[in-house]
């Protein structure tokens, strides 16, 4: 039984509950199994290889900063199904409605502190992106970071094969470092921060158009950097990391 379980563990990643329910067994007696050798949690794992996720942190900021863009729904004039709820007037007019398109939030997130910068754009063009990265820089520099050294990326065309943004790398005096291809979990801060700006800002039912959403951006970074508890900061914020700038915010 043991040997069962542990074999539909490593070929198929499944929990307790459903490797009970593959060999016909308790789930408790699963667990127990499970414990008893050992294995890690199916959190702690990178699905693709099963291999067990190995954190990393940069002992300085500026050391490495994690730059990405993330998709983000446009929202109609007026607020949709989030403001109004299911089955209201706004949500049937916008299921008939032509589609409204999207937005791209640009992250700049420093490994060591947890940082951020961000910026709602219509596009993520290669200029965009280029110009982001100069802002960020400055914006790091402002709180005390004033050297950005490697920046990681994933390997869309605009961060690989864009003279702008190897320009702009360049005009804040960094280099550049690549994500391993299909594994997100290389740029992981930045995958890991995804859920904050949509769940505190794009699902909040208060916002009733795009730019409402865009003016509230700057509220949402200072809660975040300066006074969100980070779990990886031992329940501080990220601006705690920040040696020139500790206890300079309230």
């Amino acid at each position: 039984m043991e040997r069962e379980v542990l074999q539909v563990r490593q070929d198929r990643r499944l929990g307790p509950a459903r490797i009970a329910g593959v060999l016909d067994v308790p789930a408790s007696t699963v667990h127990r199994i499970l414990a008893r050798y050992r294995m890690p949690k199916l959190a702690r794992l990178d699905r693709p290889t099963g291999e067990p996720i190995r954190h990393y942190e940069q002992d300085r900021p500026g050391e490495l900063v994690h730059v990405d863009v993330k998709k983000l729904g446009r929202l109609r004039e007026g607020g949709g199904w989030w403001a109004h709820g299911r089955g209201s007037d706004q949500h049937k007019a916008a299921r008939r409605a032509p589609r409204v398109g999207f937005e791209f939030v640009h992250r700049a997130i420093d490994d060591h502190s947890r940082l951020a910068y961000l910026e709602i754009h219509p596009d993520e063009t290669a200029a965009t992106c280029a110009d982001f990265l100069r802002r960020a820089a400055a914006v790091f520099a402002a709180h005390g970071i004033p050297a950005v050294e490697p920046i990681m990326t994933d390997n869309a065309l605009a961060y690989r094969r864009s003279h702008a943004f190897r320009t702009a790398v360049t005009d804040i005096r960094a280099h550049q470092r690549f994500t391993r291809a299909y594994r997100p979990q290389t740029n992981g801060k930045a995958e890991r921060f995804k859920p904050h700006p949509r769940r505190r800002m794009g699902l909040r039912p208060t916002f009733t158009n795009s730019h409402e959403r865009t003016a509230a951006l700057p509220d949402f970074l200072h809660h975040y950097n300066h006074h969100r508890a980070h779990t990886a900061l031992n329940g501080q914020p990220p601006i705690t990391r920040v040696n020139n700038l500790t206890g300079h915010y309230n």
